[in-house]
């Protein structure tokens, strides 16, 4: 007779126990709260001040003396008056802190103030904005074209 595949329990056999570490019970997602609770790494954005600096093109993000980020862009003023960001850059021990999206609200908020659309060129940017159609509205493509252009013929500026 072939000994059969398959193992009968047989009456002496000790039952396994249970695993509970296979099935864990769910937990609902601990909820992310809005600022100005603190970040991971323990400073808030209400210690962080955001300075425009029009000369040198830079929109700054400060945590005390310290510049922690900033939004590198240019006003351009043909075919239409526009605020062009090119780079958004924080430095790496602030990253993870809100400020890159601190800036470009702050960024939106200029232009607001200002009366002048944003054309942006800065990826970050561009993703911000989509993500915050209500704080950023549409960039119009001919000001978008005219950036690019820009751009082109001032290599050495960005």
């Amino acid at each position: 007779m072939r000994p059969s595949r398959c193992r009968a329990r047989t009456r002496n056999a000790v039952p396994r126990p249970s695993r509970p570490d296979r099935h864990p019970p769910q937990h609902p997602r601990p909820r992310r709260h809005p600022h100005p609770h603190p970040h991971p790494r323990g400073e808030t954005m209400s210690e962080t001040a955001i300075r425009d600096d029009r000369a040198a093109g830079r929109l700054e993000a400060y945590a005390g003396d310290e510049v922690v980020g900033h939004i590198e862009y240019f006003v351009l003023e043909s075919p239409g008056r526009a605020l062009v960001p090119v780079h958004t850059i924080v430095e790496p021990a602030h990253e993870g802190k809100g400020i890159a999206g601190s800036l470009a609200r702050e960024l939106y908020a200029m232009s607001a103030r200002e009366g002048v659309p944003v054309a942006p060129l800065c990826p970050y940017v561009v993703k911000w904005a989509a993500r915050h159609p209500d704080e950023a509205p549409a960039a119009d493509p001919e000001l978008l074209s005219a950036a690019m252009a820009w751009l082109d013929a001032h290599p050495g500026r960005f």
